[in-house]
């Protein structure tokens, strides 16, 4: 692992939405509010993109892709970029 995906291990780490957290989750929430799985599914694609851009650092994309794989799925073939 580069000392890049190491940074990006470190943020990932870090809670950084402080007492917010909640509330930002609730907001997730009400935002899938009356959608079909399609459409939730599709809200979701949206906003990862999105927050994707927002972060604007490859590593850190990529060492999110992987925790949020870690407990559900077996990684990806390419999983080591």
């Amino acid at each position: 692992m580069t000392g890049q995906a190491n940074d990006a291990q470190s943020v990932l780490g870090a809670c950084r939405l402080g007492d917010n957290a909640d509330d930002l989750y609730e907001t997730l929430l009400g935002a899938h509010a009356g959608l079909d799985a399609s459409a939730s599914a599709a809200l979701n694609a949206r906003l990862v993109l999105i927050l994707m851009n927002a972060v604007g650092d490859e590593a850190t994309v990529r060492a999110a892709i992987r925790a949020a794989r870690a407990d559900r799925v077996p990684p990806a073939p390419d999983d080591d970029r």
